[in-house]
């Protein structure tokens, strides 16, 4: 039992600005999961996320002269505002350095809150670096987003709601970033009681958390996702860390698409929409039910700080998250009534997306999408249609096919014999793409070029480049010097059907 944290969390001051959140019943999804399933809804505080608490704990009790120079935080978004938020109510000055590709909505809840805002970087890590340059030249005080003991006593306050709106033992599920959520849940729940077992979740492409417990040790990642933009952190902090290998149970990692489908379920469920980070635990609960030791679970819906302009992308994954969709490409005859005798082939299932172009030949590549029942009909589907004689590749997996080649199905160029097609990633804000156009070399010929903003974690393009035979190296080392992450596509099966 952590006794200085528990007295932390017990005489922190969060109620002077945060409030206490309901727990939630999700029928339609405890249906589904077959047990009774919980919302925290932590997205009700008055900035929409949980951050206020740690945030106003750790303002509340600066000395007199600390208050007197002012604060200064680091964030992609939701800490800033808590901070911006405790500033405003204590009168303090409020510096906040946020990266370059958080979110406009989240720029803005903070400069209405009175704090300046200074945008830096592509990554947190390149914002903390910058705000701490920051504050030591103007004598700021630093509220980390996570790694400070008052933060994470802040956010177990969560914890002392929880206990006492439900009677253990429960399974409680919640998102890391850096870990100053749940290392402030767990500590104060494991140490009241050790039956609450509480489960971390963390997407695929931002697990400093999982990779450094297994690793023993705080590690870096090289790269982090930017989907769940909250949560996008490259390194854990030293106090969250040591919390979370003595005091969490497991660690469940989630793809986006399993995210997007989790916001879809909050929705459902109670007619709120989460950001990503937001429905993380969500989605983490929705994996790991059938392993869960308690028959109670509960997921913390700690964000609802979402641009708009992503619910395209969320809508758009939400199906194949779920795996109630399929998205296949079909080989049918080129002829009159190929398409009416596939369709009676799917046996009635509904079509959600068909592409198709009219080739002369024997026969044709269509791209579509097949609405499921649920996420075991995909394999029985596929065998179904192989039955009936079609040929068959299963693209549900399959990101270029779904980022790019569902909007170019049909576009052919003989002409382009030497075409190798490369996938590039790079931060989504204003002028990014024309960054990059600019630093591909002069005098490369472009032979495909598919861009779209999804509203989404990054700028995706797929482009295909006329390389002579024998210079595949050269272009490969080129591309490496451009700075963006980037991948061969040529021998992607998607792409060798429908364009190639």
């Amino acid at each position: 039992m952590d006794q200085a944290y528990l007295r932390r969390i017990l005489t922190s001051r969060v109620y002077e600005a945060a409030v206490e959140t309901p727990l939630q019943a999700a029928p339609i999804l405890s249906e589904r999961l077959g047990r009774p399933t919980y919302f925290k809804r932590e997205d009700l505080q008055p900035i929409f996320s949980f951050k206020l608490r740690g945030a106003y704990n750790k303002v509340a009790k600066l000395s007199a002269e600390q208050r007197a120079a002012g604060v200064i935080a680091a964030s992609a978004g939701n800490h800033a505002q808590g901070v911006a938020y405790s500033a405003q109510r204590l009168g303090l000055r409020a510096v906040i350095v946020m990266p370059r590709t958080t979110p406009e909505i989240k720029v803005e809840a903070v400069r209405v809150r009175g704090a300046e805002v200074i945008l830096h970087g592509d990554s947190y890590s390149e914002a903390e670096a910058h705000a701490l340059q920051i504050g030591g030249e103007q004598r700021l005080t630093l509220v980390h987003p996570y790694d400070d003991p008052e933060v994470i006593a802040g956010q177990g306050t969560i914890g002392l709601e929880l206990i006492r709106q439900l009677s253990p033992p429960f399974t409680v599920y919640a998102p890391i970033g850096g870990g100053g959520l749940i290392s402030g849940i767990a500590v104060l729940l494991k140490s009241l009681d050790p039956s609450i077992s509480v489960i971390g979740v963390e997407p695929e492409d931002s697990d400093a958390m999982a990779r450094s417990l297994d690793a023993g040790e705080r590690i870096t990642l090289d790269r982090v996702g930017l989907f769940a933009d909250g949560v996008a952190v490259s390194r854990v902090g030293e106090h969250t860390f040591d919390l979370t290998r003595r005091y969490v149970d497991q660690i469940v990692r989630v793809s986006n698409d399993e995210i997007c489908a989790a916001i879809k379920d909050v929705f459902d469920d109670c007619r709120a929409v989460m950001e990503p980070a937001g429905a993380l635990a969500v989605a983490g609960l929705k994996r790991h039910a059938a392993k869960a030791r308690t028959r109670n679970l509960v997921a913390l819906t700690c964000g609802a700080n979402i641009n708009f302009d992503r619910l395209r992308h969320v809508a758009e994954r939400a199906e194949i998250g779920e795996q109630r969709e399929a998205v296949l490409a079909v080989t049918i005859p080129e002829r009159p009534g190929s398409f009416r005798a596939f369709c009676q082939a799917l046996g009635g299932r509904a079509i959600t997306e068909f592409n198709y172009r009219y080739a002369p030949r024997e026969s044709a590549q269509v791209y579509v999408g097949i609405q499921l029942g649920s996420r075991d009909q995909r394999p029985e589907l596929v065998h179904q249609l192989r039955a009936a004689g079609y040929a068959v590749l299963d693209l549900t997996e399959n990101e270029i096919a779904k980022l790019h080649l569902r909007h170019m199905v049909g576009g052919r160029a003989p002409e382009a014999r030497d075409e190798r097609v490369f996938s590039f990633e790079f931060p989504e804000r204003p002028g990014a793409l024309l960054e990059f156009l600019a630093a591909l070399p002069q005098g490369w010929n472009i032979s495909l070029f598919h861009y779209r903003n999804h509203g989404s974690d990054s700028g995706r393009v797929l482009a295909g480049i006329e390389v002579p035979a024998g210079l595949e190296e050269g272009a490969a080392q080129l591309l490496s010097e451009l700075g963006y992450p980037f991948r061969d596509e040529s021998d992607n099966p998607a792409y060798q059907l429908f364009l190639a």
